[in-house]
Formats: structure tokens, sequence, C-alpha cells
């Protein structure tokens, strides 16, 4: 794992690369949590968990930290960040791109999605749709998206994952994990399963 800034017009951006270790490299998955940001994302740190796996199979893991931490998050400084971290990437070498976002962070993936080619897939988590506009989510199409949601989210309830999953078009996926609350974590292993099919058809 190395840490390092990510360079953008709007100032530096705390991440940590977790580059891929097979000889084969299947691209690489850009992780961002909720508007305070972090390193571990829902579900007690999954985005560590994903970082210490992947690598081993080709799949690079860059976790970032969101520049302002604020409530509720800026929808365009958070979408600026990921930008940066794609493009990153792109310099590295890294042809395949995949989002994976929890809350806040899922707004801001689909976004940033809408705005980058280099995007193969996106992934949101118990989303947000506060500065989702519906020709963002249809424009992604048919890139895969999935979604998964708690059914027993109170603080973003699952039909705001429903209301992107019915703008979307082909390559779309939901999943309401029975008794999970926003953070997944009563259903880890669940989720779990989730990402590590989806990302093995993703980025293939």
């Amino acid at each position: 794992m190395t840490e390092l800034i990510v360079p953008s017009a709007l100032g530096p951006i705390n991440a940590r690369w977790h580059r891929p270790m097979a000889t084969t490299v299947r691209g690489a998955v850009i992780c961002v949590g909720g508007f305070d940001g972090g390193f571990d994302g829902p579900a007690e740190g999954i985005y560590g968990d994903l970082a210490d796996t992947l690598p081993e199979h080709g799949i690079g893991v860059l976790r970032l930290d969101f520049r302002v931490k604020t409530s509720p998050g800026p929808i365009d400084d958070g979408t600026a960040d990921l930008l940066a971290g794609i493009d990153w990437l792109s310099e590295q070498g890294i042809a395949r791109t995949a989002l994976i976002g929890h809350s806040y962070g899922g707004a801001i993936v689909i976004r940033a999605a809408a705005r980058s080619d280099r995007v193969a897939a996106t992934c949101a988590l118990s989303t947000q749709t506060m500065g989702i506009a519906p020709e963002e989510v249809m424009s992604l199409a048919p890139r895969p998206l999935l979604l998964i949601h708690g059914a027993a989210d109170w603080r973003l309830p699952p039909r705001l994952s429903e209301w992107v999953y019915s703008l979307a078009g082909e390559g779309r996926e939901l999943h309401i994990l029975e008794d999970a609350t926003h953070s997944l974590r009563q259903r880890r292993d669940d989720l779990w399963v989730l990402l590590i099919d989806w990302l093995d058809r993703v980025l293939p």
C-alpha cells in the first residue's frame, strides 16, 4: 500500500493506492465513502478488505478521501475529486476503472461515471439521490450499474436506489438486503459476495 497525494485543480486529495500484483492487470477500483470521507468505507471497513484481496487478482484499488467533509456533501467538489482519481489511474496506465461509492459517495460515483468514458462500471451503496440528474443515470447504459441498499436504512431509505434503478438502462442490477441499515454491516458477508462477483464480471 502506498499513501499518496492525487493532484487536482481544486487542491490535493489524500489517497491510498494498492497496486495490482498479478501478472495480468485487469483494471482498478476507486472506492469513496460518505460526506465525512475516510478510507475504510461501510460495513465495518469493507474497502480495506477489498484492498487486501483484489490486487492479488490483478485489480488495483485506489481509496480516495474527499477534500471537503461537510454535511451535506458538496456534489461538485466530490465529483471533481473522483474525476481527478480517474485521471491519475489513467496516467498509471490503467485502462479500465470501476467505481464504488457509499451514501453521498454513491451519488458521486454516478455523476463521475456520467462524465468519464474511462469508467467501465459503477456501484452505488446506500446511495443518496440529491445531486443526481436523471439524464446522468440514463447515460451510464450499457455500462454495468450495481445498486445495493439496506431494507432497514432509515437515513436514506431504499426507495432512493429503486428510483435510480428505474432510470437506468441495460446493465442495471439492484439488491435490497433485508435487515441491513445504512452501513450494511448486518449483511456484510452478502455484500462482500455481491461486490466480488460483480467485479469479477465487470473487470474480466
